[in-house]
C-alpha cells in the first residue's frame, strides 16, 4: 500500500510540473478539432504531446517521496489528546479546568450527568453549587487538592464526592498552562444503603421494644399486685404468650431476610410444578380461611406448570400473598388464585381479593421493610411488616417480578410473573 501511495504521489507531482505543456496540448487539440481533420486525429495528437512532456527530463529533480503540503506541516499535538482519550473511557464524570476555572475538556460521563459545555465556558455555566465553586477557587489559589460531598436533587437525588487536584503536563515547558482535574464519584447507592440500614435498625428496635415493654410490665404486675390473684395471672400469662409469639415471628422473619440476602445472587436450578404447590398452600390456609369466612378458589390450566425455583421459598411466597388476601380482603369473602401458562408468554400466578383496595400512594412502598398501609390493622392481624419484603427478595432470587394492581372499593391483584 505504501509503494502505491508513493508512485501516485510521484506521478501527481510530475503532472503538476508539466501542467503548462499539458494545458498547451489541450488548446492545440481543441483548435485541431475545429478543422475538418478526422475525429481520431485530435486525441492522437493530445496523447503524443502528453507522452512527450512526461518522457523528457524534468527541469527540477523530484524527491523520492512527495508529500502534500497539508501533510508536510501537521499541527502540533495537544497534551490534552491522550489525557482526554483516557478520561473518555471512564464512567466517572471528569472535567479538565484551566487556571480561570474554564472548562477545557469534559468526558462522556460528565456530559450525561451535567450536560455538554462548550470548550472554554466557565464551570459556573453548569455547576452553580457554592460549595463546588469555592472549592475550585481555593485549589486554584493554593494549588492543593480538595474534596467535598455534593448532592444533586434533580432530576433524581444523586450524591457525589467531588474532588479537584492540580495536574501538570509538560513541566519542562514554562509556557504550558497548569490544569486542574475535577472528578465526581457517585456514592448515591452507598448513602441509600446507609439509610436503609439505619431505618432497619430503628424499625426493628421499635417493633421489639413494644412487646418487650409489655412483657416486662406484666411480669412486674404478676410479681407485685397480682401475686395472689390466679385469675389475673392467667389472663396476663395469655397476653404475655401473644407478645412472645409476636417477637418470635419478628425474629424468624428477620432471619429469613438475612438468609435470602446472602444467597440472592444464586438462582435456583430445580424445576417446580406450581399446580400442586398452590394446592398445598390452599390446603394449609383452609383453617384460617374458615375462621375468617373466606373461600379460596384456585383456577388452574390442564397439565403441569413448571418454573425454575426453590419449592420451600415459593411456598413461602404464595402463603404470604394468599394469607394477606384472606386477612385484608375479607370484605369480599372470596380470594381467587389464577395460574396462567399461555404459549409464548411468561408463567403468571395472580392472587385477587375483593377487599377495600390499597390507595395508590402506598402501592410503590408495599415491599419496604416494616411498611404498613395501616399500622393498627396490621398489628391487630399479627403482621410483622416484613412479609412482602421477604416475597420481594425471594422473587429477586428467582429472577421473577411482582406486579400490584389495586382499586379502592374494588379489590387488589398481586401477580407474580416468572
Amino acid at each position: 500500500m505504501d509503494n502505491k501511495d508513493t508512485i501516485w504521489r510521484r506521478w501527481s507531482a510530475r503532472l503538476r510540473q508539466e501542467r503548462v505543456i499539458l494545458l498547451t496540448a489541450t488548446l492545440v487539440v481543441l483548435v485541431v478539432m475545429m478543422t475538418d481533420v478526422s475525429v481520431f486525429v485530435a486525441p492522437l495528437i493530445w496523447v503524443s504531446l502528453v507522452l512527450a512532456a512526461l518522457a523528457r527530463r524534468p527541469l527540477v529533480a523530484i524527491p523520492n517521496v512527495v508529500l502534500d503540503p497539508a501533510e508536510e506541516e501537521s499541527p502540533p499535538v495537544s497534551h490534552l489528546n491522550p489525557v482526554g482519550a483516557a478520561f473518555a473511557a471512564l464512567d466517572t464524570p471528569v472535567f479538565v479546568l484551566g487556571t480561570d476555572a474554564n472548562v477545557l475538556f469534559q468526558n462522556h460521563a460528565a456530559e450525561r450527568a451535567f450536560g455538554r459545555l462548550p470548550p472554554g465556558a466557565h464551570l459556573t455555566a453548569r455547576l452553580r453549587s457554592p460549595g463546588i465553586v469555592d472549592m475550585v477557587r481555593e485549589t486554584i489559589a493554593t494549588d492543593r487538592p480538595n474534596q467535598i460531598e455534593h448532592s444533586e436533587r434533580l432530576p433524581s437525588e444523586q450524591v457525589y464526592i467531588v474532588r479537584i487536584a492540580p495536574a501538570e503536563f509538560g513541566q519542562d515547558d514554562p509556557a504550558t498552562e497548569k490544569l486542574y482535574i475535577l472528578s465526581f464519584r457517585d456514592i448515591s447507592e452507598l448513602r441509600r444503603l446507609d439509610r436503609m440500614r439505619s431505618d432497619f435498625v430503628a424499625n426493628a428496635s421499635h417493633e421489639l421494644r413494644t412487646p418487650l415493654a409489655s412483657l416486662r410490665g406484666f411480669i412486674e404486675t404478676i410479681q407485685g399486685p397480682a401475686k395472689n390473684d390466679p385469675k389475673a395471672q392467667e389472663r396476663f400469662l395469655g397476653i404475655m404468650l401473644d407478645q412472645a409469639t409476636r417477637m418470635s415471628r419478628l425474629v424468624d422473619d428477620l432471619l429469613s431476610l438475612s438468609r435470602l440476602e446472602l444467597k440472592s445472587h444464586i438462582a435456583p436450578d430445580q424445576r417446580v410444578d406450581l399446580v400442586p404447590l398452590i394446592g398445598h398452600v390452599r390446603d394449609s390456609l383452609l383453617p384460617l380461611a374458615d375462621d375468617l369466612g373466606v373461600e379460596i378458589h384456585v383456577h388452574k390450566p390442564e397439565g403441569a406448570v413448571e418454573v425454575m425455583g426453590d419449592r420451600d421459598e415459593l411456598v413461602q411466597v404464595f402463603e404470604n400473598l394468599i394469607e394477606n388476601a384472606c386477612k385484608y380482603g375479607q370484605e369480599g369473602k372470596a380470594v381467587d388464585v389464577h395460574i396462567r401458562n399461555e404459549p409464548g408468554e411468561s408463567v403468571e400466578v395472580s392472587v385477587i381479593d375483593r377487599g377495600p383496595g390499597i390507595p395508590a400512594e402506598h402501592v410503590p412502598r408495599l415491599t419496604e421493610r416494616f411498611y404498613r398501609v395501616s399500622v393498627a390493622d396490621s398489628r391487630s392481624k399479627k403482621g410483622t411488616g416484613l412479609g412482602l419484603a421477604i416475597v420481594k427478595h425471594i422473587l429477586t432470587r428467582h429472577r421473577a417480578r411482582m406486579v400490584v394492581k389495586s382499586e379502592i372499593g374494588v379489590g387488589t391483584e398481586f401477580t407474580v410473573r416468572f
